[in-house]
C-alpha cells in the first residue's frame, strides 16, 4: 500500500508541474489533465496528512523512549496516542478514496418518475417526488430542466422526466432508482383510511454522444401537438417529439419546449441515456447476478423506500434506516439518507475487496 500511495503522490505532483508549465499542451489534453488532477486532489491531500501524522507519531515515540521527566513523558505519550488514532482514521479514509470509481458518478442525471399502483394518489405523489428532487438540486446548486410531463387534472403526474445538471449529481442520486411507496390519507378519502400507493423512479446517467452511436435508421420519429391535463392543447404547432428505437422498442417523448428542434435534442439525450443504462445493466447481469441486488445498482423492481405520512417517517428498506423527518425530507433535505446509503455502499465495497 505504501508503494501505491507514493505512486499516487508522484503522479499528482507530476500533473501539478505540467499544469503550471506554459507548455501544458492543447486544450483537450489540458482538460484531461485538469480532470485527473481534480480527481486526485482529495486523495493526495489525505495521503499528505497521513504521512505527516505518521511522522509526528514516530517522532513522539522516539522522544518518549529517551525522556525521563515524568510530566513531559506523559505529554509525549498523549501526543503519540492521538497521532496514532488520527493516522488510523486517515488510513480508513484513504481506503475509501481508493475504492473503484464509477465513471458515471460525475455525470448529470435524467430522472423519470411514473405513477404506479394507486391511480390519482400515485400521480400526486409523483408530483411530490418531482418537487423533492427539484428542491434537493437547488440546495446543492444544481440546475433542473424539465424534459417531458404528463400531468393530471388534480396537479399530479402520470409520468414526468427531467434533467439535473451538476457536479456529482449521479453519485448522489443513483440510489433513488426503485419503487417508492407512500402511505397517507388521500384528500378524496371520506373515511380517513390510509391508502398505500407506489411510484417508480428511474435514474439514468446522461450519456455523451461519443459513448453510444445510434443508427438513424433504427429510429422512428413522430411529431404531435403538446397537450396538458385533460387534453387541452398548450400550443397549436406539432412541436412535441416521439422517438421510437426500433431494435429495443424504447419510446421517448418530449414536449416541454416550444421548438421541435429543442424537443428532439432533449429526447435524443434521454434515448442515449436509456440505451446506455440498458447496455450497462446487461453487462452487470452477465458479470454477476448478486451484484444487481446490491444498493446502488438501480434495480427498479423492488421497493426501496416508504413515506409514511401518519407517522411522519421515511424508511429506506435497503439499509434499515428510518428517520422521522418526512416534511423536511420532501422539502429536499435528503442528505442524511443519501450519506447513509453512500457509507453502506463503501462498506460493502471494502468488504468485497478484503475477500478478493
Amino acid at each position: 500500500m505504501i508503494t501505491r500511495l507514493d505512486q499516487i503522490a508522484a503522479r499528482y505532483e507530476q500533473l501539478e508541474a505540467r499544469l503550471a508549465s506554459p507548455e501544458a499542451g492543447d486544450a483537450s489534453a489540458l482538460a484531461e489533465m485538469m480532470k485527473e488532477y481534480r480527481a486526485l486532489t482529495p486523495l493526495y491531500q489525505t495521503i499528505s496528512e497521513y504521512q505527516k501524522t505518521q511522522a509526528d507519531a514516530a517522532e513522539a515515540r522516539e522522544m518518549l523512549e529517551s525522556e525521563s521527566d515524568a510530566e513531559l513523558k506523559s505529554f509525549l505519550q498523549q501526543t503519540y496516542i492521538e497521532a496514532r488514532e488520527k493516522a488510523d482514521r486517515l488510513a480508513g479514509e484513504i481506503q475509501i478514496l481508493l475504492l473503484p470509481h464509477d465513471p458515471r458518478d460525475e455525470k448529470n442525471v435524467i430522472i423519470e418518475i411514473r405513477g404506479g399502483a394507486g391511480g390519482e394518489e400515485a400521480a400526486l405523489f409523483a408530483g411530490s417526488l418531482s418537487r423533492m428532487y427539484g428542491m434537493y438540486a437547488a440546495k446543492r446548486g444544481w440546475n433542473m430542466k424539465m424534459i417531458s410531463a404528463n400531468p393530471t387534472e388534480l396537479g399530479g403526474y402520470k409520468e414526468v422526466s427531467f434533467l439535473i445538471e451538476g457536479e456529482g449529481a449521479y453519485s448522489r442520486l443513483k440510489f433513488e432508482s426503485g419503487v417508492h411507496r407512500v402511505q397517507r390519507v388521500p384528500e378524496t378519502e371520506t373515511q380517513g383510511r390510509v391508502h398505500t400507493s407506489t411510484v417508480t423512479v428511474a435514474v439514468l446517467a446522461e450519456a455523451d454522444e461519443v459513448e453510444l452511436a445510434i443508427d438513424p435508421g433504427d429510429l422512428k420519429i413522430d411529431t404531435y401537438r403538446s397537450s396538458g391535463a385533460g387534453g387541452q392543447h398548450i400550443n397549436k404547432t406539432e412541436s412535441a417529439i416521439r422517438i421510437t428505437h426500433l431494435p429495443t422498442g424504447i419510446v421517448v417523448e418530449c414536449q416541454d419546449e416550444r421548438s421541435q428542434y429543442k424537443n428532439k435534442d432533449k429526447a435524443m439525450k434521454v434515448l442515449r441515456s436509456r440505451l446506455l443504462d440498458l447496455k450497462q445493466r446487461e453487462q452487470e447481469a452477465a458479470i454477476t447476478e448478486e451484484r444487481r441486488s446490491q444498493v446502488g445498482t438501480g434495480d427498479r423492481s423492488e421497493r426501496i423506500r416508504t413515506y409514511n405520512f401518519p407517522q411522519g417517517r421515511v424508511s429506506d428498506h435497503r439499509i434499515g434506516l428510518t428517520i422521522y423527518k418526512l416534511e423536511s425530507f420532501l422539502n429536499g433535505d435528503m442528505d442524511e439518507v443519501i450519506d447513509a446509503l453512500i457509507r453502506d455502499e463503501q462498506t460493502r465495497l471494502l468488504a468485497e475487496g478484503n475477500h478478493e
